[in-house]
């Protein structure tokens, strides 16, 4: 949902996150708004979003551990290397994720 800067009567803003349905019935009598364009991700950010990913990533795919007859293990398991060493290479965080079977 997008955000919106709401200018009340007396000037006084705020920032929300509404449709602009809620923000046309919300000004309606009196005020204004606007759409505000969310910042760009800080480095940090992009860090902490791509570490979340990955770490769901090796959480969905935990279960292959123990499975030494699984067809695909072998690959699973490159995957997950893979995985645990994204973070020290040049495409962290923004840059080509690792995939099963890359």
């Amino acid at each position: 949902m997008p955000n919106y800067r709401i200018t009340y009567p007396d000037n006084t803003t705020n920032i929300i996150v509404a449709d602009e349905d809620f923000c046309k019935t919300y000004t309606a009598s009196g005020g204004s708004y606007e759409l505000v364009e969310p910042p760009d991700p800080t480095d940090r950010e992009l860090e902490h979003r791509a570490r979340m990913w990955r770490d769901k990533q090796l959480g969905a795919t935990d279960f292959i551990v123990p499975l030494t007859d699984h067809p695909q293990r072998d690959a699973y398991l490159l995957y997950r290397q893979a995985l645990r060493q994204w973070p020290e290479t040049s495409e962290f965080p923004s840059g080509t994720k690792p995939t099963l079977g890359s």
